[in-house]
């Protein structure tokens, strides 16, 4: 196994990679006076950029390319936006990376250079996550091999041995140590190499929970038929097995020619399965859109974000673009603008009466022109805080029309004055503006749209309760001035006052939306929870964080979604429980940032109560079974060579509170390559369209919280049954390459 042949299938003599391998010096950009050149260049591995400053003392660094998101073409940074000119847009491209990690602005010497340096990086990129499970294992073994191998001899001494099992998350006894070695040293050289490495690679993979259930079902002289397969497909993973199936996962799978020609699986092929997408416990139909997305708009929950242009806290962070950038590139669909007067006429957004920096209103309009709909097709809602004075709003405008140009919804879809929302379909493509209006939407078909230019409407209950902390002394709910131009832009998406449920039935349209604080929102959904949903047949509401969490902090969506909130926005650049659930809820249907809502909660005559559960079509209760089996290479928590991580795994439960429940294992100590814990667990589940799934792991201490390692979330109507391999994220959502949990899992009908 040649370190970088993965890295390297199918790209061998491309020039672009030669290109990447030879290397060259690249201006690196921070401000407008520091600029250097640094030598940059792809490693033999295929897998990591290395780099050299031009320091007196050199020094050199790498950065793996599994930590890129993305690479930009062009001055597409909010860095280069502000140190650059224009003139030199065709040399300059960015390294996004999936963490926190700041972008990397890079100017070449010329446009040539710097298409070829994106187009080789985006294929080395491509062909990396086009790996399958073996490489991608294989690739972080000898990644951690190579770094012990401390002398570069491609050998390796019983010492660099024990050096790179550690590096592997295992602490293994001398004795057995010594053993493995000794197994391993055919040659007797005190020393492995080529063949002897390979042996040792085998010993240390060698998955026995799986060969335990490929040889329950090889029945074909130890081989799997493809009947055999049929049998386990059918009585394990509870899966409607054809002799066509079969014979595809074998065509997919199995890396023997002859058992191919035999239409046969051997245990190599079956552990390639096991570890493959069609083994996954996200159900693979679900990975596409697969809902029906013809439905009026209020009939999906929406990923939404909360102040959206905060990279941090709500109080002295900053503001940036790259915030809206990250949001739309995980499929937010609806995000966040407060609006205030800048310098030069120009609008600015930023969190008023606070200390966090500005940035161009216009800029964010053409990031989120850019980007909204490189992962989704399906409508996005631009959120409007809007503080500005009558001299900037029409300026406000003016830059959406010019900029979203024809993709700005400005006129309803219909002829006549619709009865319901248009559905995600018919609004692919198009940005829809939720704010202040001075007037119904009938004055539209009515001729009845050019009577006022300006007049005053109230202020937006989240921007008068942040100046309502600011101005203590404040009486009664303050009138701001709206320009036609900016209110006419508003069409299925008004802000209005909520009142009462009775009140909005009686006064208010379709289109007119409310927004709610959540310690509100959760006093409905307690109180009157089933009142909250039948307000959510017929409108939109917007949930969004108390003035309180200064720090960012999140609440719990899952009561917001029971209640049929669509618009549950979130502080989205902060990790944690609540992040992971919202990635989980929308992680089916494509990731297309819209999820169908059950059909009680859609239903006009729905009696359905999350809190005080009565019979009725969403009464469907389930008896949940996981048994969690193992995990594979779990990531360090702390760097320190020595520091091998205690693991055990929680199983978790989110959905109305009588099915919101947590289990978690033992502890396996001092092993995070490939910990067995054979745990069962049984969970009773009377709403399974509701509930959600959530596996996380943590590195067990008895002294002070377990700190996390990864975690998977998901709806439990997208969880396949049977063997699963589960993937596992960091806390900012990016997946950790290699690391999973391996369980069975079985959801039965309780009668």
């Amino acid at each position: 196994m040649e370190n970088g042949k993965a890295g390297k299938h199918g790209l061998e003599g491309d020039l672009d990679l030669q290109f990447l391998l030879l290397g060259g010096e690249l201006l690196k950009v921070r401000s407008v006076s520091w600029r250097k050149p640094r030598y940059y260049k792809l490693q033999e591995d295929c897998k990591t950029m290395w780099y050299e400053s031009r320091k007196t003392i050199k020094s050199s660094q790498t950065f793996s390319l599994d930590d890129i998101e993305t690479v930009r073409s062009g001055r597409q940074s909010e860095g280069f936006q502000k140190y650059t000119e224009p003139g030199i847009e065709d040399r300059c491209f960015s390294i996004i990376f999936k963490e926190r990690q700041k972008n990397l602005d890079l100017v070449a010497v010329s446009a040539q250079e710097a298409q070829q340096w994106i187009r080789g990086l985006d294929k080395v990129i491509v062909n990396m996550r086009k790996l399958n499970p073996q490489q991608k294992s294989e690739h972080w073994i000898f990644t951690c091999m190579r770094k012990a191998d401390k002398n570069n001899d491609n050998k390796m001494t019983l010492k660099e041995m024990k050096k790179f099992l550690r590096k592997m998350n295992i602490t293994v006894d001398d004795v057995y140590a010594t053993e493995l070695f000794e197994k391993c040293d055919t040659s007797r050289s005190g020393t492995l190499e080529d063949e002897e490495i390979k042996q040792f690679y085998d010993l240390l993979t060698h998955r026995e929970e799986i060969d335990v259930v490929y040889q329950k079902y090889a029945k074909a002289a130890g081989q799997m038929s493809t009947k055999d397969l049929m049998d386990f497909l059918t009585n394990e993973q509870r899966e409607k097995a054809t002799v066509e199936g079969a014979v595809h996962l074998i065509e997919k799978y199995e890396l023997d020619e002859m058992a191919k020609q035999k239409k046969h699986m051997t245990k190599d092929g079956f552990l390639m399965y096991m570890q493959g997408e069609d083994s996954a416990i996200l159900n693979l139909a679900h990975k596409e859109v697969f809902q029906d997305m013809n439905q009026p708009l209020n009939h999906y929950f929406i990923s939404s974000s909360h102040n959206t242009y905060l990279m941090e806290d709500q109080l002295k962070g900053p503001s940036s673009t790259e915030a809206y950038i990250r949001a739309l590139m995980q499929s937010c669909r609806c995000v966040e603008l407060d609006c205030w007067d800048g310098a030069n006429g120009e609008p600015v957004v930023y969190h008023g009466y606070t200390l966090t920096s500005k940035v161009l209103f216009k800029d964010v309009i053409k990031a989120i022109k850019e980007y909204a709909f490189k992962t989704s097709q399906y409508p996005v809602i631009l959120s409007l805080e809007n503080h500005c004075t009558m001299s900037q709003q029409p300026l406000m405008a003016q830059h959406m029309r010019t900029i979203l140009g024809s993709a700005l919804l400005s006129q309803p879809l219909e002829e006549t004055m619709p009865s319901c929302f248009p559905s995600p379909e018919e609004l692919k493509g198009k940005f829809l503006i939720k704010g202040k209006r001075l007037n119904k939407l009938d004055a539209v078909f009515n001729n009845n749209n050019n009577i006022v230019e300006e007049d005053c409407v109230s202020e937006e209950d989240e921007a008068a309760e942040t100046k309502e902390n600011a101005q203590k002394n404040k009486s009664k709910k303050s009138k701001m001035k709206l320009a036609k131009g900016l209110s006419d832009l508003v069409i299925y998406c008004k802000s209005v006052h909520f009142t009462s449920f009775e009140h909005a039935k009686n006064n208010h349209n379709f289109y007119e939306m409310a927004s709610f604080k959540e310690s509100k929102a959760l006093n409905l959904s307690e109180i009157s929870a089933n009142g909250y949903i039948h307000h959510n047949i017929d409108k939109l509401s917007r949930i969004y964080p108390a003035g309180s969490r200064t720090d960012s902090s999140n609440y719990n969506p899952v009561t917001m979604w029971n209640s049929g909130c669509q618009i549950v926005a979130l502080n989205f650049q902060t990790p944690g429980k609540e992040m992971d659930l919202n990635r989980g809820l929308f992680l089916p249907n494509g990731q297309c940032g819209y999820n169908l809502k059950p059909q009680f909660l859609r239903d006009s005559s729905t009696q359905f109560d999350p809190i005080r559960l009565t019979s009725g079509p969403w009464l469907k209760q389930k008896s949940l079974h996981v048994m969690v089996i193992s995990a594979q290479q779990l990531p360090k928590v702390k760097t320190s060579e020595k520091s091998i991580i205690d693991p055990l795994v929680k199983v978790e439960i989110f959905g109305v509170p009588s099915d919101s429940t947590s289990k978690e294992t033992h502890y396996i100590a001092n092993n995070g390559f490939n910990p067995m814990w054979n745990e069962n667990f049984a969970f009773t589940i009377r709403v399974p369209e509701l509930a959600m799934m959530r596996f996380k792991v943590v590195d067990y201490d008895p002294t002070s919280p377990n700190d996390f390692i990864g975690q998977y979330t998901l709806p439990l109507t997208s969880v396949k049954c049977g063997y699963r391999n589960v993937p596992l994220l960091t806390k900012r959502g990016a997946v950790i390459p290699s690391a999973g949990l391996f369980l069975h899992l079985m959801l039965l009908d309780v009668q």
